[in-house]
């Protein structure tokens, strides 16, 4: 069975941009697991098995279209390996920190399959908040729950 990511949680980075993962994901994620740029300027992080998964569908898209390759090369060029040490961080290399911006209060947001890591700022500005809006456009989508 996949995992299933939820919950909000918030943590300082340090300077040399090492941060806490929260417990509750450690488990799921393991000892390792991957790290790379996501949508709307955060990064996502993914278990080695979901990691996998992840990958076959890149595989699936047509490189012979110009935004396929394109999507390929922002999730993969910047991936990492990321180790979580004995305190429970993770070292987060620079140029994933500057994509997201993540200077100091970091948010890890479960959704589904992975954990996205955001800046604060961002991840705040970024929260609906109108609901009900979003179910209507959905709706006009064909997308109901």
């Amino acid at each position: 069975m996949a995992n299933l990511f939820t919950g909000e949680y918030t943590h300082s980075i340090d300077s040399k941009g090492r941060i806490i993962v929260p417990a509750k994901y450690r488990e799921s994620l393991g000892e390792s697991f991957m790290i790379t740029m996501g949508f709307d300027g955060c990064l996502c992080m993914y278990s080695n098995e979901e990691w996998t998964e992840f990958v076959d569908k890149l595989r699936a898209l047509p490189e012979m279209r110009k935004e396929a390759r394109q999507t390929i090369r922002h999730f993969l060029a910047k991936a990492t390996l990321c180790e979580v040490d004995k305190q429970g961080r993770i070292l987060i290399p620079i140029k994933l920190r500057e994509h997201a911006a993540l200077i100091k209060e970091v948010v890890f947001v479960g959704v589904l399959s992975k954990v996205e890591i955001w800046s604060k700022e961002r991840w705040e500005a970024s929260e609906v908040d109108d609901m009900d809006e979003l179910a209507d456009k959905l709706s006009e989508l064909g997308i109901t729950f």
